[in-house]
């Protein structure tokens, strides 16, 4: 296994940092869309367990995350972050002309549940959501959504703090601790950012019944940050499995019991490589 760096030029110029986790003759390939505030470089464990089980994985800081460019934590329209994996699977996993696992967490679960809700291409053979936020539940502040729809007009780069906790995220407390001394960590988002995300929610309700492509969404019954019913429409479906694991928190990648869920991750992938 060998991890290595590099760029992508997005369609509107924006750098994007790309991190590549590659092993020889890969069965398949994995294209990994990481959490707000986060960066790609937080998921080297589940990489290489992806690796052990025969995949090459993909990704990259989100615009505005991580090492990549664009303003802190800032967007200006959602479909942007759709041109972003759309770009990114063109010059990765479809080169690799291998199969390949869509992959998102958290807000990378809402975009990718959206990449297929809205059909976008290329279409992958498989996907993985895990706690993707694709409603505002009752831990988002009905007033800061509302704040942020406001201020999203009024003064759209204002900062505002996400409030996450390390406890919130793992019952791991090594997790927390290394996620807020990680300098490329970001705990802001603007007000504008907000909004568009609040937005793009409400606007894919409609089609939380419309995905076909085999879909495993796997959700921590004890997550605080995107409770489990945010992801409960999904389930309407017919592509999508979903499983809700009793006693996780958000990051169920970084767990205790981690290998056991990227382990439950993996099988179900094999299962259904042979019909991608």
């Amino acid at each position: 296994m060998t991890a290595t760096a590099g760029t992508l030029t997005a369609f509107d110029g924006v750098e994007l940092l790309t991190r590549t986790w590659t092993i020889d003759d890969p069965r398949y390939s994995v294209l990994l869309v990481h959490g707000l505030g986060e960066h790609c470089g937080r998921w080297d464990g589940p990489a290489e367990h992806f690796n052990r089980n025969g995949a090459t994985v993909y990704s990259y800081d989100l615009r505005g995350h991580g090492a990549s460019g664009g303003d802190p934590v800032d967007l200006n329209a959602f479909a942007d972050l759709y041109r972003d994996i759309q770009a990114m699977a063109r010059a990765t996993v479809v080169t690799s002309g291998k199969p390949w696992v869509l992959y998102g967490h958290s807000l990378g679960g809402l975009q990718c549940a959206g990449y297929l809700i809205d059909d976008w291409e290329p279409t992958p053979n498989l996907a993985v959501l895990t706690a993707p936020a694709m409603v505002a539940t009752r831990s988002i502040d009905s007033v800061l959504k509302v704040a942020a729809g406001v201020l999203g007009r009024i003064t759209p780069s204002l900062s505002l703090e996400n409030k996450i906790t390390g406890e919130q995220l793992s019952r791991d407390p090594d997790v927390g601790e290394a996620y807020f001394e990680d300098d490329l960590v970001q705990t802001k988002a603007t007000a504008r950012f907000g909004k568009v995300v609040f937005a793009e929610q409400d606007r894919l309700v409609a089609g939380h019944g419309s995905i076909t492509v085999p879909t495993l969404l796997m959700h921590g019954a004890d997550d605080e940050l995107v409770e489990p019913a945010a992801s409960a429409g999904l389930a309407k479906s017919d592509g999508v499995a979903r499983k809700v694991q009793p006693g996780l928190r958000h990051e169920i990648h970084n767990e205790p019991e981690a290998a056991q869920v990227l382990s439950e991750i993996t099988d179900w992938i094999d299962a259904h490589l042979g019909q991608a």
